[in-house]
């Protein structure tokens, strides 16, 4: 099923770009602002450097990961330079878009302008979603199971309960999830009927085109992911755990780097990285760009008693300098020269 492809410089303008960019980063700088933020409480803090390079060597593991795994989803079909624009142009399109809205969409539409087909692109992505979901819901029970209800004690200080969110969210994963998945591997015939049946009623009745092609793509989506070896999955998974395992990974040593004399305790990590599900959940829900300004919110409220005090404005800002800002810089560089390799294709 190929579907036409719409004009790539209209879907990707400067002003559709920049408009978001400035608005994540006037959030940012808001969060800043309302936290009184002081820089000469940084003069004197102790900082490792050994994990201030292990941070950066997290953030170049998770990309990498990222990379080795569409290829492998794609079977190769991507050159490492391909599967590196598409992974960075992806983590752009997710910088720039709400984080409730999230860059699946765009990846789709990155792979199909690569040369897979939309149906192949789109099994791909939700193959990534449902790998990505089904580690965050093993993750997630593995740390409630190891520390109980230590994993909900902390946050008091947001202006709503975040554990009723994280459980509200989590649920809702779980639930979506299940449904992925039998929509593509048991009854994708019998989902899409559901589907457009639902919307048959008059009042979502104008939706009902759209659900009936995302009837047809998650049937094009069963056939493409039916019978794929044991291989295929397994190597799929190990990516998914080695990137988001480096992309937790990279707070826990910001934190080792501002507290060196805290040491490596693992219980300590492991409630670190708990304290990420949790906000992770949160920024889900995020109407900014790349959930600015609530990611630095949220940061502070969650991590203030980790780190030397009324430093936390700054360490939100360097960690977001660490896992976010660099994806817009590298979207903007690499976005034209994707396009004009696009627009070279499509001539020949």
């Amino acid at each position: 099923m190929q579907a036409q492809s719409p004009n790539i410089k209209s879907v990707f303008s400067l002003k559709r770009v920049l408009i978001p960019i400035a608005i994540g980063i006037g959030f940012s700088v808001y969060s800043l602002y309302a936290s009184n933020f002081d820089l000469s409480v940084l003069k004197g803090i102790e900082v490792s450097v050994k994990y201030i390079l292990l941070a950066l060597l997290c953030v170049v593991l998770r990309d990498l990961m990222y990379i080795i795994r569409i290829r492998i989803l794609t079977e190769n079909r991507l050159s490492w330079l391909d599967a590196w624009h598409v992974v960075m142009l992806w983590e752009f399109a997710s910088s720039v878009t709400p984080a409730v809205v999230g860059g699946s969409a765009f990846a789709i539409y990155f792979l199909n302008q690569e040369g897979l087909s939309l149906g192949k692109s789109t099994a791909i992505i939700l193959t990534t979603v449902v790998l990505d979901e089904i580690f965050y819901i093993l993750f997630v029970a593995l740390l409630l199971l190891i520390l109980g209800t230590n994993l909900i004690q902390f946050a008091e200080s947001l202006p709503f309960d975040p554990m009723f969110f994280f459980f509200v969210g989590y649920g809702f994963i779980i639930i979506m999830t299940i449904c992925i998945m039998l929509g593509i591997f048991i009854a994708p015939h019998g989902i899409k009927k559901l589907l457009v049946k639902l919307f048959s009623f008059s009042f979502l009745k104008k939706w009902q085109p759209q659900i009936e092609k995302t009837g047809d793509d998650l049937i094009t989506t069963s056939i493409e992911l039916k019978g794929k070896p044991f291989g295929y999955w397994t190597k799929a998974f190990i990516a998914t755990i080695l990137t988001w395992t480096a992309r937790f990974m990279v707070l826990n040593f910001l934190i080792l780097a501002l507290n060196p004399e805290l040491g490596f305790h693992i219980l300590q990590q492991l409630l670190i990285l708990a304290k990420q599900l949790v906000m992770w959940v949160i920024l889900l829900i995020s109407p900014t760009p790349g959930a600015s300004g609530i990611a630095e919110i949220s940061f502070s409220a969650f991590f203030k008693y980790d780190f030397p005090e009324q430093t936390n404005a700054a360490v939100a800002v360097l960690w977001r300098a660490i896992s976010y800002y660099p994806y817009l810089a590298l979207g903007l560089i690499i976005l034209p020269i994707w396009l004009r390799k696009m627009q070279v294709r499509k001539q020949k």
